[in-house]
């Protein structure tokens, strides 16, 4: 009696271990094909991005970028790597579990980092179009300078004035950009006036020769003349002449020609009127305005 009841116990025990060991055995194939695509994956994983990061390397001088896109190659290689891994397992069901799963957890984040997400899109794109390089000096958000360096999240530049300005990618990419290293040159304009006495031909071939002769003028472009009004005590002018940037900057461009324009006017006896001062104007007044009492009619027929 004992024997039979340990024998109604232990015979559907040994049953269920026997469909476990038939299961177990029929599961290894499977699992070994399994581990084979994990290997596969692997390796594959590591040449693609190996070949993203050669072929990014050369269309974008943006380490950053390269870095990031050579990474998420990788990680959606063994991911994919990984769903068919648990296909070849029949693990469906999990692969719909994890899909599900990874959608959701993307969109918390996307909303959670919203303006990170954006910074990356916006570096990711200014690396790829290439708007700026890392040298060029531009104008932007208000602030002017140098560029330092190009990353996904941020763009450095120097102010020259001893500070260092991080601007995020999302403003750069969104914002104008004026960028004075575009094209190598640059033009400076120069605004001075002279005497109504000086001979304005000799003016305009003295200035344009004595800007001309300047070593840092582009040989590109030519200068421009223009006499723009009449002032109170001159006749005015603008200067336009173009500079190469990689000899001198615009601020000591037109410092130098200033300085080179005004002894050739010194030198050729021709004078820029002085502006009229506060207390001048409020004399020449009190001498035209008639006295207290004169009418119209008296006053001198000068000063009619």
């Amino acid at each position: 009696m004992i024997f039979a009841q340990i024998t109604k116990i232990v015979d559907p025990m040994a049953a269920k271990l026997d469909r476990w060991f038939d299961a177990s055995v029929r599961f290894v194939p499977n699992l070994i094909i399994a581990i084979l695509v994990l290997v596969f994956f692997r390796y594959l994983a590591k040449y693609g991005s190996r070949v993203v990061e050669r072929v990014l390397g050369k269309a974008s001088q943006n380490i950053a970028l390269v870095s990031l896109v050579s990474a998420l190659t990788r990680i959606a290689i063994v991911t994919t790597g990984l769903f068919f891994a648990l296909g070849v397992l029949g693990l469906d069901k999990t692969v719909t579990s994890l899909l599900a799963g990874a959608g959701v957890l993307a969109l918390a984040l996307g909303f959670a980092f919203q303006d990170l997400t954006t910074n990356f899109i916006s570096g990711a794109f200014i690396a790829i179009q290439r708007p700026i390089k890392v040298g060029d000096v531009i104008e932007t958000n208000g602030f002017t300078g140098r560029v330092l360096s190009i990353g996904l999240r941020s763009v450095k530049m120097d102010n020259f004035a001893g500070q260092q300005v991080e601007l995020p990618s999302k403003d750069i990419f969104q914002k104008p950009i004026l960028n004075f290293t575009y094209s190598g040159e640059r033009r400076v304009s120069l605004e001075c006036g002279v005497s109504y006495t000086d001979d304005l031909n000799i003016v305009e071939k003295l200035v344009l020769t004595t800007v001309n002769d300047l070593g840092f003028l582009s040989k590109k472009k030519v200068s421009e003349f223009n006499f723009i009004r009449f002032g109170e005590n001159s006749i005015d002018f603008e200067l336009l002449f173009w500079i190469d940037q990689t000899k001198t900057g615009p601020g000591a461009a037109k410092s130098t020609a200033i300085k080179a324009i005004k002894k050739a006017f010194d030198q050729n006896g021709i004078s820029i009127p002085s502006p009229v001062s506060w207390h001048e104007a409020q004399l020449r007044a009190a001498i035209t305005r008639p006295p207290a009492g004169f009418a119209d009619a008296d006053r001198p027929e000068a000063l009619k």
